[in-house]
């Protein structure tokens, strides 16, 4: 939140409501705001918009264990944010993926199982991931940093209107038999 590191919370908050916005987001994988702060930070803003927090770093080197995203999601959400997202950056190299493009597919699982698919928004920049997110969680599951032009492409994916993701929306994950 550059606003944070430039003290201009309270102008931030002003010029939000001047615009009508409802929605703000909350982040430190940029910045550094002490863990404390950024869940102030949280509640103070949720008393007058739906927050969205992030959790992760947007450095690909920096990677944290399961019980570290599982208890920041937590505490994010006891703060009051309505949602949660999981860092992945634009080209899918950091928080749930690794820096080589793969997903951290055990962790997410485990942050899933523990924190609820409802309350986080997984950031899901390529095809590839969005398909597996959808297979695992299902067509209505919350998916972020999705390029413009994947919009309509995702949206046959959570129909079932591809391949890739046929079977399990449409068929219930069952095989077709020939007939």
């Amino acid at each position: 939140m550059v606003v944070y590191a430039k003290g201009q919370l309270d102008e931030y908050k002003q010029w939000l409501t001047t615009l009508g916005l409802t929605h703000v987001e909350i982040s430190d994988g940029t910045i550094d705001i002490p863990r404390e702060r950024k869940l102030e930070l949280i509640a103070e803003f949720a008393r007058d918009f739906t927050v969205l927090s992030e959790v992760g770093s947007k450095d690909s080197s920096v990677e944290y264990t399961t019980e570290q995203w599982t208890q920041w999601l937590n505490e994010e959400l006891e703060a009051g944010a309505w949602k949660v997202i999981t860092e992945a950056r634009e080209g899918g190299t950091a928080g749930i993926f690794d820096s080589g493009g793969g997903m951290r597919t055990e962790l997410i699982s485990d942050i899933a199982s523990t924190v609820g698919p409802a309350n986080i928004i997984f950031e899901a920049p390529s095809k590839a991931a969005q398909a597996w997110f959808i297979k695992q969680f299902g067509p209505s599951v919350n998916l972020g940093n999705i390029p413009p032009d994947e919009v309509i492409p995702l949206e046959t994916l959570r129909l079932g209107l591809r391949g890739d993701t046929l079977k399990e929306v449409l068929l219930g994950g069952e095989h077709v038999h020939a007939s």
